[in-house]
């Protein structure tokens, strides 16, 4: 499936750079005019969403079944034992189709603490459609499944809920969509279950994509400039003190920002529709005569 260099960041935290995986990855969003929106895995369609409004648009989703996890389900044995999970996801993901990985680089971080609302009032729970608010200027900012949910009291949860009370359960995996200012749920819809019917909030690894090697040179480029621009005006001054702590500050922010520039987010990629208009509305007039109410 193609090679990834790992470069590690700490215990929780690692990024891939992905190789060898040319064009379209096999999970990706497709777009058409009109604000259409199409998720693909593999050939099949799971997901169609279109805007609707101008200002403050609602995204309307139904999703279809056929969704394939790329992780196999973790074994209770192999929770229960010390697996450093983003490594462990990452080398999944290297060995598995139908996931989102294109060539470029990819951070697999923990992320264990999240804003509140996101795992109670824009957990999209309701199967298979869906409404997501894109509020001006702050997006979403919630988790879709892309299967549907199982009951709390279903067996599955119920012995993912006893790994949760213990604190041994794995992190379920969600993939950072821009677009959305939101997550699609890749992987552990079950475990998602079992911790929220614990009172908890779940564990995850959080899949981003980040600037490849052409994108950090052109932001260094800007950010140096920005900064060679600053202190040329800094340098017209008339010395003294508080040009000096001036000059230190804008020293260290120039430094702090090209440090983090490697780890930005970038917006996740879209391709476009084969077929454009006509073929989305086609899948959603097939999605609407099987599901009439919807």
């Amino acid at each position: 499936m193609g090679n990834a260099r790992r470069e590690l960041l700490g215990a929780g935290r690692l990024v891939l750079d992905v190789q060898g995986r040319p064009g379209p990855p096999p999970l990706r969003f497709e777009t058409a005019d009109g604000g259409r929106l199409l998720l693909r895995q593999d050939g099949r369609p799971l997901m169609l969403g279109r805007s609707v409004g101008t200002c403050c648009p609602d995204l309307h989703l139904h999703r279809l079944d056929g969704y394939r996890s790329p992780l196999p389900p973790p074994r209770a044995a192999r929770q229960r034992s010390a697996v450093n999970w983003p490594h462990e996801y990452a080398r999944r993901l290297e060995e598995a189709t139908g996931t989102p990985l294109a060539d470029g680089r990819w951070e697999l971080a923990l992320r264990t603490g999240f804003p509140p609302g996101i795992w109670d009032e824009d957990f999209v729970r309701e199967w298979p459609g869906g409404s997501l608010g894109l509020y001006c200027g702050g997006g979403w900012h919630g988790v879709v499944p892309l299967r549907p949910l199982s009951p709390p009291d279903s067996g599955r949860v119920k012995a993912y809920r006893r790994l949760v009370r213990e604190r041994t359960i794995a992190p379920v995996l969600l993939w950072w969509v821009s677009f959305l200012d939101g997550w699609l749920l890749l992987d552990g819809h079950d475990r998602a279950v079992a911790a929220l019917a614990e009172g908890r909030t779940p564990e995850c690894v959080q899949l981003t994509r980040l600037p490849d090697a052409d994108t950090l040179g052109r932001s260094a480029e800007t950010v140096v400039q920005a900064h060679e621009h600053h202190m040329e005006r800094l340098a017209a001054r008339p010395p003294g003190a508080g040009v000096e702590r001036q000059r230190a500050t804008l020293e260290k922010a120039h430094g702090d920002t090209l440090a983090e520039l490697p780890y930005a987010v970038v917006p996740t990629g879209t391709h476009p529709l084969a077929g454009g208009a006509p073929a989305w509305d086609a899948l959603a007039a097939a999605a609407v005569f099987q599901f009439p109410c919807d």
